[in-house]
């Protein structure tokens, strides 16, 4: 098992020992899992997928929204920093479509390059919660 620690500005979402954590990094997605190598990275936009148990299926991982952080692994503690994370769990799809309409709207209307890149970041960040809430229903039906 490896002690998996996940801390948003707002406080940790995330902190037990579980049999692995898939994580969005710039190389792509890595598989962490107990006495990995020491390593830290960039964590970018994504899911991050958690199996509490060796035996537990896809259907049964938990699934966190984040927007990009830092993710370290030393002596079976895999820490991962970021602004936001957001459990699948804790995720209004409908509000989140709603938000993601607005950014469009914003990003449209924008009149600046800084407005642009404000906009564009919005939309990035709700198409990742949209992607986390759709990962967690896909996998209830199952």
């Amino acid at each position: 098992m490896i002690r998996f620690q996940l801390v948003a500005l707002s406080g940790t979402k995330f902190d037990e020992e579980v049999y692995e954590v898939l994580l969005p990094t710039l190389e792509g997605e890595i598989g962490v899992l107990q006495d990995h190598m020491p390593l830290v990275s960039v964590a970018t936009s994504g899911a991050i997928a958690v199996r509490r148990q060796q035996k537990d299926s896809d259907a049964q991982r938990e699934f966190f929204a984040t927007n990009g952080g830092v993710i370290e692994v030393s002596n079976n503690v895999l820490r991962v920093l970021v602004d936001e994370a957001d459990h699948a769990d804790s995720i209004n799809e409908a509000e989140v479509e709603a938000a993601m309409e607005l950014a469009k709207t914003m990003k449209a209307e924008a009149k600046d390059q800084v407005s642009l890149e404000h906009a564009q970041a919005m939309v990035d960040r709700h198409a990742v919660r949209l992607q986390v809430a759709g990962l967690k229903k896909r996998h209830q039906r199952k």
